[in-house]
């Protein structure tokens, strides 16, 4: 597998002449919203919460165009895939896409909290600004902004729900199991909910 945060970085900006193309996919956190352009994947929106969201009339419906990312996704669902391999095409000022990049390179299975990010990205004073840009991230799951919990290690906002947080970090739990390191990850976070 390539490190994404090196050669995809998300350094993306997009004003792409083509409308967007859509499509649904159905997980067991519910039917997703997957919104992508020419260039590559630039939204997940969930079922519910904060990012749930319909297709504008001027968005083309289109499963073929988007069938990698569907096929992806569904392998992560199953199990079979940890790391994605897509074309990326988000907008987001250059301190999101340094925190976006930063997400990707949390481990499946692992957590991180804010202040970890805010000192990976150099900024160990922009907790905050981090969660913010965190809770703005388009593409979850993909980029693993679900990894990311507070510093006492609680559970903290999440666009998708709180339920649909607890999910995607006790699938990958599951999946991982007890890594044996140092650093908290989800597995060892489940026991607090």
């Amino acid at each position: 597998m390539r490190d994404l945060s090196i050669i995809d970085a998300l350094s993306i900006t997009s004003h792409s002449p083509d409308p967007p193309r859509w499509s649904r996919l159905a997980t067991p956190i519910g039917h997703l919203l997957l919104v992508g352009t020419d260039r590559g994947l630039s939204r997940i929106d969930f079922p519910a919460g904060k990012r749930e969201r319909v297709p504008e009339p001027s968005w083309i419906e289109d499963d073929a165009g988007l069938a990698e990312v569907r096929k992806q996704l569904t392998a992560w669902f199953a199990g079979e895939l940890r790391l994605f391999d897509l074309s990326l095409d988000a907008n987001g000022t250059d301190f999101q896409c340094a925190v976006w990049n930063a997400l990707r390179t949390i481990p499946f299975g692992e957590t991180r909290s804010y202040g970890d990010i805010a000192n990976r990205i150099g900024r160990p004073s922009a907790s905050r600004a981090v969660g913010a840009a965190n809770g703005a991230n388009p593409l979850p799951i993909v980029v693993p902004c679900h990894r990311v919990i507070g510093t006492n290690g609680s559970l903290t906002g999440f666009s998708g729900g709180m339920e649909t947080k607890r999910w995607l970090l006790a699938h990958e739990a599951r999946l991982a199991g007890p890594t044996g390191r140092d650093q908290p990850v989800s597995s060892d976070q489940l026991s607090l909910f």
